[in-house]
């Protein structure tokens, strides 16, 4: 679905990736880790075509990024960022529905599919009872599950998620996780989220990107990725992991009053 080559990324003359030579597949959801400033979001804005590579290229279906009409792109991969802002008082139907807009072709008006689309998205997500509310009078979680809401109105084979599960509470956590692996295993989506918490990537993702901030980093399945020796030199800081109820659990080792 996406391959980068030779992929290498800096910022402000930082050298964060070096070289990744990677694949996404379909059916493939893959969980990118790396401590703050590692380039995690910078990684997700050059796969999306938002930022140019500083060497190296992306693909998307064996074809470059650049070569991607926009709107043809628009129905290949679907990108959430971590912020947004919501300058104007669109419902949260309308907020959904523009996410349509690559396949309205000429039209004006949204289609019945476009609606049932939007509206089976927002169910998926747990808001479609507030799709006539102002966007601007929702709550951080739920406005935060209206933007993964109109990413999956996008209906694109690949997902580009920065930290989908930022503001949600336990439930909707858990819950988006369930439905990011669903739509792997059931739809044969690509994904490929970014997510500080180990326990919830783990629990959806088959495959992990380590970013080590200095141009190093592991690409591989998650069982070999996630280990607590890659993890603790990937974020810095010991971790350990321990099995519950058939579920590995990853917690920071408590560093002794000495150190």
């Amino acid at each position: 679905m996406m391959q980068a080559a030779g992929l290498s990324l800096r910022v402000r003359g930082r050298l964060l990736v070096d070289a990744l030579d990677w694949q996404v597949r379909p059916g493939e959801c893959w969980c990118v880790i790396g401590r703050n400033g590692a380039g995690k979001s910078t990684l997700l804005r050059t796969l999306a075509g938002l930022r140019e590579p500083d060497g190296g290229r992306v693909c998307v279906g064996g074809r470059d990024l650049a070569a991607w009409p926009l709107l043809e792109l628009a129905r290949q991969r679907a990108y959430l960022p971590q912020n947004r802002n919501d300058a104007f008082g669109y419902r949260v139907i309308e907020t959904v529905l523009a996410a349509r807009h690559p396949y309205q072709d000429a039209h004006y008006w949204d289609a019945e599919q476009d609606h049932q689309r939007a509206h089976a998205a927002l169910r998926a997500l747990d808001v479609d009872a507030l799709a006539q509310r102002d966007i601007r009078t929702l709550s951080g979680g739920e406005r935060q599950r209206v933007a993964i809401a109109a990413a999956l109105a996008q209906d694109t084979p690949l997902l580009l998620l920065d930290e989908p599960a930022n503001a949600l509470d336990l439930a909707h956590q858990v819950g988006v996780m369930e439905l990011m692996a669903s739509l792997c295993r059931r739809d044969n989506k690509s994904i490929v989220m970014v997510s500080h918490d180990l326990n919830l990537a783990h629990s959806a993702a088959t495959h992990a990107l380590l970013l080590m901030g200095d141009g190093r980093w592991i690409a591989a399945d998650a069982a070999n990725a996630m280990k607590p020796s890659l993890l603790s030199a990937c974020l810095g800081y010991p971790i350990e992991t321990v099995q519950h109820g058939g579920r590995t659990i990853f917690i920071p080792t408590q560093r002794s009053h000495h150190e």
